[in-house]
C-alpha cells in the first residue's frame, strides 16, 4: 500500500561543501544540482563567493553551499575568502569535506577538520573525490587516512563517501545521506531555483571562466569581473527569442596582464567573448551582444575600497 503523499515528511536542509583549492567541490554541486550552476577550472580558487546551489525533489531540498577553496592567504582577498568559507559552515546541517583521492591530506586539510569539530550540532561527511583517476587498490589507504584525519580533530565521521563527480559515480548516494540528515521542513528556495545568485553575477563568472583559460601564474588571480550594464531589447515581433546587451569589464592589476587578456591585436579577448557568449546565450534562453572592455585596476586584491565595489565586504 503507497503511503498517503500527506503522511511524507518533506526535509530541507543547508550543506556547506567545503575544501582546500582544487578538490572537486564545484564540480560536485554542478553534478549534484545536474546543471552548471557554478563555474570550474584546473586553476586553484577559482570559486570566490559562497554559492547556494538547490537542489528540488519531491520530498526534500538541499542548499548546497559551494565555499571558496581554504588556503595560506598572500592578499586581503585570499582572508576574505577563506573567512567566508568559515562563515559558511556556522548554522548548517551536514559540513562535507572534499579529499581528492590523488592528494595525500595534509596540514590544510586538518585546519579545516578541525574547523568542522568546532559545528557540533552539524554531521560530518567525508568525501573521497576523484576517485576515477586512481586505481582501486589505492583506495583503502585514502580511507584509513580519512578516519585519521577525523580522530586527530577530534571527532568522529558520520559518513565517508568515495566517489568520482566527472563519471556521477556515487554522485546519488551522497545525495540521498544529504537528505537523511536534512531536518524535516518546508523548502527554503522555489523548487524552480537552481541558484541564489543573480543573473548579472553568473553571466560575469562566464566572462571569467573563459577568460582564465589557457592563462598561468598570477593571471587567473588577478581576474575579476563586473557586468556594468544589461539590458533587454524591445521585441520586434511577437514570441521573438530576447536579445540583451552586455557591457563588463575586465578587472586584472597590471598593464602586463592586460596585454595577456586581450592578445595580439585583441584576438584573445575576442575568443574569451565567443566562449563566454556560448555559455551567457545559453544561460538567458536568448541571443546577446558581449561588449568587453579590459581594465588596470592596480593592487585591486589589496585594496579594501576595490574589494567592496566588487562584493567582497568584510
Amino acid at each position: 500500500m503507497n503511503p498517503d503523499k500527506s503522511e511524507i515528511k518533506h526535509r530541507a536542509g543547508f550543506i556547506a561543501i567545503v575544501g582546500r583549492p582544487n578538490t572537486g567541490k564545484s564540480t560536485l554541486v554542478n553534478a549534484l544540482v545536474g546543471s552548471k550552476v557554478v563555474i570550474t577550472s584546473h586553476h586553484p580558487n577559482t570559486t570566490r563567493n559562497a554559492i547556494r546551489a538547490i537542489v528540488s525533489q519531491p520530498d526534500y531540498q538541499l542548499v548546497l553551499v559551494d565555499t571558496p577553496g581554504v588556503h595560506k592567504p598572500k592578499t586581503m582577498l585570499g582572508s576574505r575568502l577563506n573567512a567566508m568559507a568559515s562563515e559558511s559552515m556556522d548554522s548548517v546541517d551536514v559540513v562535507a569535506i572534499c579529499l581528492p583521492a590523488n592528494e595525500e591530506i595534509g596540514h590544510g586539510d586538518l585546519f579545516i577538520a578541525k574547523d568542522m569539530a568546532s559545528q557540533r550540532s552539524a554531521k560530518k561527511i567525508a568525501i573521497l573525490t576523484k576517485t576515477d583517476v586512481v586505481s582501486n587498490e589505492e583506495l583503502p589507504p585514502k580511507l584509513l587516512a580519512i578516519a585519521k584525519l577525523a580522530k586527530d580533530a577530534g571527532f568522529t565521521w558520520d559518513e565517508v563517501v568515495p566517489l568520482s563527480a566527472k563519471r556521477g559515480d556515487q554522485v546519488a548516494l551522497i545525495m540521498e545521506l544529504f537528505a537523511k540528515y536534512s531536518p524535516e521542513s518546508p523548502s527554503f528556495y522555489p523548487e524552480e531555483m537552481l541558484s541564489d545568485q543573480t543573473l548579472e553575477h553568473t553571466i560575469a563568472e562566464y566572462i571569467r571562466e573563459a577568460a582564465i583559460v589557457d592563462v598561468f601564474e598570477e593571471v587567473p588571480h588577478s581576474i575579476m569581473v563586473v557586468v556594468d550594464e544589461m539590458s533587454e531589447r524591445e521585441k520586434r515581433v511577437p514570441n521573438e527569442r530576447p536579445f540583451y546587451d552586455i557591457h563588463a569589464t575586465i578587472h586584472v592589476e597590471r598593464d602586463s596582464q592586460k596585454s595577456i587578456i586581450l592578445g595580439h591585436k585583441g584576438e584573445r579577448l575576442k575568443k574569451v567573448g565567443t566562449n563566454a557568449r556560448a555559455e551567457i546565450e545559453r544561460l538567458v534562453k536568448g541571443r546577446i551582444f558581449l561588449g568587453l572592455h579590459v581594465k588596470v585596476s592596480a593592487n585591486w586584491q589589496k585594496d579594501p575600497k576595490a574589494l567592496g565595489r566588487m562584493g567582497f565586504t568584510e
